[in-house]
């Protein structure tokens, strides 16, 4: 499976020289389908980013949030995530009804990593999956067009200090991520070893900069009292954030709505 790139992308490649490469990244990483790595890198994601059109081909992105594996890969082409409530405009869910092309962004900020993928979105007001995801207003299903890893050189590093108190909690939802039976079993250069979700802080180097722990923390993050940096409750990431010298330069935090 390749992308394909249009003359305007084309136009681009010649003129900084990159057709070479991005015909061999093309060939090599891009595929239709999800592999185990992509199954687990998606399904320890508590955010993406989601791009929709108009009819008219008018874009938006939004920030999608909820707890790690609240976006489900249902199969090898197939994943689904739940639609909260937000400001009630549905500018993103609206565009999916008369376009369903779409684009999504999955991002792990605490080690440098990102996917793509682009496909066909559908919304069924009646779909099984519904009663699975407390307080959803409805199920998004997107069947893949392209999969494929991202460049991750300038993402910056981001620790997570207090997800959002909205976020509904499912205590089933991480259990309800097994390994599916259906996705194949795919080598290539570069696939994403399967990254677990974690919350750490970075400590400063001898140089002043900021670094990885040697090690993260496992496990879902629900927010709950003693759990992770703070209770859950308005005012407890500002202690957090006091209880120690060690702290992130800058610091991400979850959220969820339905534009």
């Amino acid at each position: 499976m390749t992308m394909g790139f249009h003359d305007g992308s084309r136009s681009l490649q010649d003129r900084f020289d990159t057709r070479n490469l991005a015909d061999r990244i093309d060939g090599l990483l891009v595929g239709d389908t999800f592999d185990e790595d992509d199954r687990s890198f998606i399904q320890e994601r508590d955010m993406f980013f989601l791009a929709t059109a108009d009819a008219e081909g008018r874009p938006t992105c939004s920030y999608k949030g909820g707890e790690p594996g609240f976006v489900r890969v249902l199969d090898s082409r197939t994943l689904a995530f739940p639609n909260y409530d937000g400001n009630g405009m549905y500018l993103s869910a609206g565009n999916i009804l008369v376009n369903p092309d779409v684009g999504l962004l999955f991002i792990d900020f605490g080690r440098g990593r990102r996917l793509r993928l682009e496909g066909t979105a559908s919304i069924d007001p009646a779909d099984p999956l519904l009663a699975d995801y407390p307080e959803a207003q409805f199920v998004v299903r997107v069947r893949a067009r392209t999969v494929y890893p991202n460049c991750p050189r300038y993402i910056h590093r981001y620790a997570l200090v207090q997800p959002s108190r909205f976020v509904p909690h499912a205590e089933s939802l991480t259990a309800r991520t097994g390994p599916p039976t259906c996705c194949p079993s795919r080598t290539r250069p570069g696939t994403r070893a399967a990254a677990r979700y974690w919350v750490a802080r970075r400590r400063p180097s001898a140089a002043g900069r900021l670094i990885d722990p040697p090690s993260a923390h496992a496990g879902r993050f629900t927010g709950g009292q003693g759990q992770g940096l703070g209770s859950g409750r308005p005012g407890d990431g500002d202690a957090a954030r006091r209880r120690g010298p060690q702290q992130p330069d800058r610091v991400g935090q979850a959220d969820h709505g339905s534009r």
